[in-house]
């Protein structure tokens, strides 16, 4: 490979227009990996083909995790930009046939550094629950996810696996949260888990959450199979805090020219409250008339 002269804005090729890829050869192939070594060479987190003095509509990205493998999850869709979680990545190419047969040899690579993982880790003596392992597209490195109830040091363990397998290696010890996320599964909903299809962050879930809106603290209806509060809890929080504040709150007296008697419980999503009235008579009261 080799480190290509990046162009800077005074460069008149930086103003013409690349051509659109139409069929990705060998040649394409060498320009990006120069470009992922050029990149890389100036700590750079992305690079187009023109920044290299080539006129083609290519682009690199580094992600966190390195190069990777992805499969395309929807059509192209249109969203606006407070919803768009930045920096957008861009694909790097279209998978080929080469690239397919790479991604294979990952995987089968991956499940037999998982086993040898598991393995080292006994012999050393460490409590480790390993979850998986992937390697990245390129290889350049090998990611471990585990759980253990307390912190491990597990220095000589990955010293181990850079001798076997000749690359970087992370090892990642992540929560009970974490572990959905990477394995997926069914929520109660019936759905595919948030966490493992469009979330990119864990936020904050409490019990508050679930008494707001009126939940059942039932364990079984809002907890993931996680064993924590449901992710979900949160989408709704704030709609039901905003509603909330057009019903007088339980326990409170009112007393209007057709009823007395006390509020003892909301129903937010027919827009209507409870009133206890004397004698233990209960009637149901619309938001907009109370308010009249």
């Amino acid at each position: 490979m080799a480190l290509r002269k990046i162009r800077t804005e005074e460069d008149p090729v930086l103003k013409k227009v690349s051509k659109k890829v139409e069929v990705f050869d060998s040649r394409l192939h060498m320009l990006l990996d120069d470009m992922k070594d050029t990149m890389r060479a100036s700590d750079g987190v992305g690079l187009a083909a023109v920044q290299v003095g080539v006129l083609r509509r290519i682009v690199l990205v580094e992600t966190e995790k390195g190069l990777q493998f992805g499969i395309v999850a929807s059509e192209p869709i249109e969203l606006p930009e407070e919803k768009l979680v930045l920096p957008l990545k861009n694909v790097i190419r279209v998978a080929n046939k080469e690239d397919l047969k790479q991604e294979k040899d990952n995987e089968e690579k991956s499940q037999k550094a998982l086993v040898d993982a598991r393995k080292i880790a006994e012999k050393l003596g460490l409590v480790m629950n390993f979850i998986d392992a992937s390697f990245t597209f390129d290889k350049k490195q090998l990611i471990f996810n585990f759980l253990a109830d307390e912190r491990i040091d597990f220095r000589e363990l990955a010293k181990k696996l850079a001798a076997i397998y000749k690359t970087r290696i992370e090892l990642r010890q992540i929560g009970v949260r974490d572990k959905a996320k990477e394995i997926g599964g069914l929520g109660p909903c019936g759905r595919f888990l948030c966490c493992s299809t469009f979330l990119t962050d864990f936020n904050s879930v409490s019990i508050n959450m679930a008494k707001n809106q009126y939940i059942a603290l039932n364990p079984t209806k809002i907890n993931g199979i996680c064993g924590r509060l449901l992710c979900c809890l949160n989408y709704e929080d704030q709609q039901y805090k905003e509603m909330k504040k057009n019903y007088p709150p339980i326990g409170t007296i009112i007393k209007t020219d057709e009823l007395e008697g006390k509020v003892v419980s909301h129903n937010l999503l027919k827009g209507t409250y409870t009133v206890e009235k004397p004698g233990k008579i209960l009637e149901e009261v619309k938001i907009d008339e109370s308010n009249k």
